[in-house]
């Protein structure tokens, strides 16, 4: 997409935008784990503030990032382990981190087309949007049985861990109520995804490819998406992971601004 728009190829930017430093990999894989043990001394010790911060941050942390490393592969990891990682780390969110791929590299291939389920909400209005995230989960399973790839296998086997823990949090409620609540706050993150990653980024009636995702910008923006603001980029360059999107955006701007494409800028 990226020559096609008239952008640099990857190598003209710097294939060191591809490299992740060893010992920030294995910290960004580390933390969901460490958040989800977290939530439990945290909230059975009446720290409620402190206990919530963990699942908001893994949800943060996960869908949109590490997982979506996992996804796309980017962080040079053996195959068994990214793929086992993958779904581990979309499990501790009660999702199937392979059905989340099969759509996902769907959407990259067919956005703004109407078979494109990740992209769907960026058709609808903010409150339609909003109620796709209710069901997104369990269309994102039936993609992934419609279309049979290579995920088939993984994203079923998931979808049956992902019943038997809730399950067993369910079990637990007689000796403690915290799985079930931890449970209940993971699946209810998982409710903005829609939201989030397709009616807000995307915008399909955009007269050519590269404005049918927006772009943004500002410190403001920044901080409020933990820097995941950069979603024309990741469209752009998707074997980019997440760590180095900022310095990808860098590169990218005085072409942006010599195609005329103006950023949306939150405040400052």
């Amino acid at each position: 997409m990226s020559t096609e728009a008239g952008l640099p190829t990857l190598d003209d930017l710097g294939r060191d935008l591809l490299n992740v430093a060893g010992w920030r990999r294995a910290w960004s894989l580390a933390m969901p784990f460490v958040l989800t043990a977290a939530f439990f001394p945290l909230a059975g010790s009446g720290y409620y503030l402190a206990a919530l911060a963990c699942p908001v941050a893994l949800s943060f942390l996960t869908y949109g990032s590490i997982s979506h490393d996992l996804v796309h592969r980017t962080l040079r990891l053996p195959h068994w382990l990214n793929e086992l990682l993958l779904a581990a780390i979309e499990l501790l969110a009660f999702r199937c981190g392979h059905a989340y791929r099969s759509v996902h590299l769907h959407h990259h291939a067919r956005f703004p087309a109407r078979d494109d389920l990740e992209g769907a909400a960026a058709h609808m209005s903010f409150w339609r949007a909003a109620a796709e995230g209710f069901v997104l989960q369990p269309r994102l399973l039936l993609f992934a049985l419609r279309h049979r790839n290579t995920d088939l296998r993984w994203a079923l086997t998931e979808a049956s861990l992902v019943t038997l823990l809730f399950g067993a949090c369910v079990a637990a409620t007689p000796w403690t109520w915290l799985p079930l609540a931890y449970a209940g706050l993971m699946i209810a993150g998982s409710w903005v995804i829609p939201v989030v990653t397709s009616y807000i980024p995307h915008d399909p009636k955009g007269a050519t490819e590269i404005q049918q995702t927006r772009l943004f910008r500002g410190r403001v923006a920044s901080w409020l998406a933990f820097e995941h603001l950069y979603h024309l980029e990741h469209h752009l360059y998707p074997g980019v992971p997440h760590h180095n999107w900022p310095a990808l955006a860098r590169r990218l701007d005085p072409h942006f601004q010599r195609l005329g494409l103006a950023p949306i800028v939150w405040l400052f």
